[in-house]
């Protein structure tokens, strides 16, 4: 239902096949906040490397280690557990000294620096991620390949939520489905927000497919809504004359729908478009008005910052790439190469 060699390309498809994550090291992500931390306060801030691990598990580790509840640890956002990531972790500790970071013993987690902020890291709370990905045993013309990377470097791809928002085997849908149904009423706000926000997910993936497949995905339409480029703000288009150069040099994107109560902002031919196709899930659009959410919008493109690649081997290659908050790599990469994870 929702695997993403099912929904429409950019650019006609991948150009070459290769093994993604063969290694830890063939994965990295690195957290970047747009802020300095103050060195004073009463949060523990930690910037922690794992491999094999994901971002729940190691919070618990250390809410055990640092004598905490879990609710006083934060982290923006969760990292796949395959790879080697770095990402901070806040821990609340007023008036106490900072723990020892050699006392803290698992073999997968690092801690490889510790300071004091005055805040708990929010979730969301950092400007981007930095990626970097080895890809192995590509087959394919080199010249192609470099091709389409410039191609994604410079146009973007669709902005796609990537299949972890879903689950294995779309687990986190079907229990959106049993909780729209009213089958879910003892749930972890934690598993509840993943449920909703897996259903919302899904309808936008449907709309940006639907726009994908005309090939209007980075084109300025009468009646879009825009979202400024580095920036969750939009507009409503309002009939100036430079939207679609804007578009075109990637300073606004058109944006469709986070599904939420009230009447969507966009107007005209895109509107049509969009009600049509969320008539055809009435009730999960119903069931997200009802638990609360509102209208939002989420730009149609992805715009990787940074973009560089070079090869290490006759069929091995590195890309490197920066990417706002909630963007994913694996959707980015679907643009070049059919992927078979190692």
């Amino acid at each position: 239902m929702q695997h993403l060699s099912s929904l429409p390309y950019a650019y006609g498809g991948p150009v070459t096949r290769g093994t993604l994550k063969a290694q830890p090291a063939d994965f990295q992500v690195e957290e970047q906040i747009a802020y300095p931390l103050s060195g004073a306060g009463e949060h523990v801030w930690l910037w922690v490397e794992k491999q094999g691990e994901n971002t729940d598990w190691v919070a618990q580790q250390l809410a055990k280690w640092a004598g905490i509840r879990l609710r006083d640890v934060g982290y923006a956002g969760l990292k796949d557990r395959h790879g080697i990531t770095r990402q901070w972790f806040s821990l609340y500790l007023p008036g106490q000294a900072s723990p020892l970071a050699e006392t803290f013993r698992q073999p997968s987690v690092r801690i490889l620096e510790m300071t004091r902020h005055q805040r708990k890291l929010q979730t969301g709370g950092l400007s981007a991620n930095r990626f970097i990905l080895t890809l192995r045993q590509l087959d394919g013309e080199r010249a192609e390949i470099e091709q389409r990377l410039q191609q994604i470097s410079t146009q973007g791809a669709p902005n796609y939520f990537g299949e972890q928002r879903f689950g294995r085997n779309e687990y986190n849908l079907v229990m959106a489905q049993r909780l729209f149904d009213g089958e879910l009423t003892r749930l972890r706000p934690a598993q509840r927000g993943l449920y909703i926000s897996a259903a919302r997910s899904f309808l936008f993936n449907r709309l940006l497919a639907q726009r994908v497949a005309q090939q209007t995905w980075q084109q300025a339409l009468s009646g879009d809504v825009f979202q400024l480029e580095g920036s969750d703000k939009w507009f409503v288009d309002d009939g100036s004359a430079d939207l679609s150069e804007r578009v075109a040099r990637a300073d606004i994107h058109p944006t469709t729908a986070l599904v939420g109560a009230g009447a969507l902002p966009s107007f005209g031919g895109v509107a049509q478009a969009e009600q049509a196709l969320l008539d055809q899930h009435a009730l999960w659009c119903r069931a997200l008005a009802d638990l609360g959410l509102t209208q939002e919008r989420r730009a149609l493109r992805v715009m990787a910052q940074d973009m560089r690649w070079q090869w290490l081997g006759e069929d091995v290659l590195e890309v490197a790439f920066t990417l706002r908050p909630g963007r994913y790599a694996t959707v980015l990469l679907r643009e070049l190469l059919v992927s078979k994870e190692g």
